[in-house]
């Protein structure tokens, strides 16, 4: 063996022992692999909740489990982990109010803020109320999903 194909295995040899070792001695933490959204809801609940999602048409403004609408333009907050970020009784309230905007101010242009669903029936609101509450996020991405919905809202990077 020449004197340079034993460097090049020497070198190889080197990369895979260092990678071996890295990959002992470096343990990732789990929730870097985990999908930081989820819900408390129960199966029924959810199923309702998201028959009056669809039927409002709320994907075409928002996107929920982390899925947008290929055509979606409009930056509205996503759903993911709303529930971490508000309660229901806040959720109610916001979806019964004739004004959204007079409990959560937005920057959009008219034709693309949140409409009232006052006119949906209470025992909607309360369906959808309950299942917007049950979506979370990990404590570990929690911080992110605040910084995620004031950029969204504002339009500007959150303070640190």
């Amino acid at each position: 063996m020449k004197r340079g194909e034993k460097v090049v295995l020497a070198s190889i040899a080197l990369v895979v022992i260092f990678g071996a070792f890295r990959s002992v001695l470096h343990v990732e933490e789990q929730h870097e692999r985990d999908i930081p959204f989820y819900s408390t809801a129960a199966p029924g609940e959810a199923s309702k909740a998201m028959d009056i999602y669809r039927s409002n048409v709320c994907k075409r403004c928002h996107s929920m489990w982390s899925l947008k609408s290929m055509l979606q333009s409009v930056p509205a907050p996503m759903l993911d982990g709303i529930g971490s970020l508000r309660t229901e009784a806040w959720l109610y309230e916001y979806l019964s109010s004739p004004n959204p905007q007079q409990l959560l101010p937005s920057r959009l242009k008219k034709e693309y803020q949140m409409p009232s669903y006052a006119g949906l029936t209470d025992e909607d609101r309360h369906v959808l109320a309950r299942y917007l509450a049950s979506l979370k996020v990990q404590d570990w991405y929690l911080e992110q999903t605040r910084n995620s919905e004031y950029e969204k809202l504002t339009g500007k990077d959150a303070p640190k």
